[in-house]
């Protein structure tokens, strides 16, 4: 491809890498998104909560990112009676927790062996 000098250009257009166009349609794409999540978020959250999910996203940002999703889905599906208060979060992220605590319970199965001493046949009196 050859070089246009600036003097080439037509009024009006800019001398671009066709790489970059995709690159800054990505960008503004991501960041139309993140401004909609917000704004939804605002519209869903009373400030208090809004704050609380700011300061989880500070210390758990993966729970946060999930809570966010899950609020977001409830207003898209129109499920949402009203803005969530700061203590309508607190009870949905305790049960997100017990939710995730009931799936990664740990079950421990420990094996029997045949010469246990906890065994009913166990005669020591032999051993005298």
């Amino acid at each position: 491809m050859e070089q246009i000098s600036p003097d080439e250009i037509p009024e009006g257009f800019t001398a671009m890498d066709p790489g970059s166009s995709k690159k800054a349609d990505q960008q503004s794409g991501k960041a139309t998104a993140e401004a909609q999540k917000a704004s939804i978020l605002d519209q869903a959250l009373e400030p208090e909560a809004r704050q609380r999910l700011n300061r989880l996203r500070l210390v758990k940002p993966d729970k946060a990112e999930e809570m966010e999703k899950s609020i977001i889905a409830l207003a898209m599906q129109g499920r949402l009676p009203g803005p969530i208060n700061e203590g309508k979060l607190i009870e949905m992220l305790e049960r997100h927790g017990a939710a995730k605590a009931a799936v990664a319970k740990v079950n421990i199965q420990r094996k029997k062996y045949t010469f246990d001493s906890d065994d009913d046949d166990d005669n020591d009196d032999d051993l005298l």
